[in-house]
């Protein structure tokens, strides 16, 4: 078996076994949170990009601006975001996390990631440290990559 094959099957069974826990227990804080999907997707866009608007969130979820503002006002209603006028422009409103959504956020990532710890620890010193360097390897080389469009 090729070194390219054998490197594209560790990388799909490694995908699928991160993936499967990840969103297992993204799936699961989502449910202990009070969110669905699309709320959650939007708070992670205003976690990666602060001030944007309604029409983002919708272009984004791939729903209309309406349903977008609905939605929206329910995570401003639950203290998750806030909306604040635009200075050029009255009728624009950027919407950006509360302190309370940001650590709702932080604590989401922390549990989808959080059995990465004990994988961690099941290792021994000398493969983590291979790992680590093995990965950082891969984050270099995937940024080298032409980004989809």
């Amino acid at each position: 078996m090729s070194s390219t094959k054998q490197f594209h099957d560790a990388m799909r069974e490694w995908v699928e076994v991160f993936m499967s826990r990840s969103m297992h227990d993204l799936s699961r804080f989502i449910k202990q949170a009070d969110l669905n999907m699309a709320q959650y997707a939007t708070l992670m866009r205003l976690y990666h990009h602060q001030n944007c608007g309604v029409s983002e969130v919708g272009a984004q979820l791939g729903i209309t601006n309406a349903a977008a503002s609905q939605l929206v006002e329910k995570l401003v209603q639950n203290g998750l975001v806030e909306r604040t006028e635009s200075a050029e422009d009255r009728r624009v409103r950027h919407l950006a996390l509360t302190r309370q959504g940001r650590a709702l956020v932080s604590s989401s990532l922390e549990a989808r990631l959080g059995w990465t710890r004990a994988l961690a620890e099941s290792l021994p010193p000398q493969r983590r440290e291979a790992i680590v360097q093995a990965i950082a390897d891969l984050i270099e080389a995937a940024h080298g990559l032409e980004q989809p469009v």
